[in-house]
């Protein structure tokens, strides 16, 4: 398929696309993937950002990329719908249990502090991972290298001390606004507090956060079925996945 035609098939006036070779897949052991990927720069990045994202495609860094892989269609784009989302008995425990915690929306700009919050957090989780071997550096690219409208999302708990005024970050979310909705780029949280299940209030915060700021959707990037990565994501009822016929509610047994 030639750039015009990608660019017509995405929405697009123009634009120019890459297909990567094919590579062990992340989710899935006996499968392989492949991915149609594109650059976000200039001063239509952020619109670009929020349309491809409509149409499946995900962000890292400066690039935003869909699956594109030959005989598997396991990656199915899942967005939460926000005015929809209600506070279950489960989910009302989880809020109070980080009911401590301050949200905190910052520019784009990497931290130690948050830095020491991934690390303990890839360590923890994710250490055989594509970004197990992440430094400082590789961290302020994924944070600062991009033209599109992003922000970091802190979340920080009261010191440990109760003479020390400074609070403690135990997690953040890299989130994109888009035109229609917040899309949760990546999540970490400090693995000492595990018992608080960071990672699901993170998700939740943004349903509240994009109901405050009149937005419809959380995007929350690929849910793969087999996945036990993925599997967390079907929790956040109700959710819309994409299919060739637009987006459509996901049922809890899909």
């Amino acid at each position: 398929m030639s750039n015009e035609e990608f660019a017509r098939r995405f929405g697009l006036e123009s634009g120019d696309f890459y297909v990567t070779a094919s590579a062990p897949c992340p989710y899935l052991s006996d499968k392989r993937e492949r991915k149609v990927f594109s650059y976000l720069d200039g001063p239509n990045a952020s619109s670009t950002n929020a349309l491809l994202t409509r149409r499946g495609f995900r962000r890292s860094q400066n690039i935003i990329y869909l699956p594109a892989c030959e005989g598997c269609s396991a990656c199915i784009p899942v967005r939460i719908v926000v005015a929809d989302f209600e506070v279950t008995r489960s989910r009302k425990r989880n809020l109070v249990k980080n009911a401590d915690l301050a949200r905190r929306l910052a520019a784009p700009r990497a931290t130690g502090e948050q830095f020491s919050v991934l690390r303990g957090y890839l360590d923890s989780r994710h250490s055989d991972g594509g970004m197990s071997e992440m430094t400082v550096l590789d961290y302020a690219a994924m944070i600062e290298e991009t033209a599109v409208d992003t922000m970091i999302v802190e979340y920080r708990a009261p010191a440990t001390d109760p003479d020390d005024d400074e609070t403690r970050l135990v997690g953040a979310a890299l989130t994109d606004r888009l035109t229609d909705g917040l899309s949760m780029v990546y999540s970490f949280f400090e693995p000492d507090d595990a018992e608080r299940s960071l990672g699901r209030f993170m998700i939740q915060d943004h349903v509240s956060l994009a109901r405050e700021l009149g937005l419809p959707y959380v995007y929350l990037g690929y849910w793969v079925e087999g996945s036990p990565k993925m599997q967390y994501k079907a929790d956040f009822q109700p959710l819309e996945k994409l299919t060739s016929d637009g987006w459509v509610r996901m049922d809890r047994t899909d």
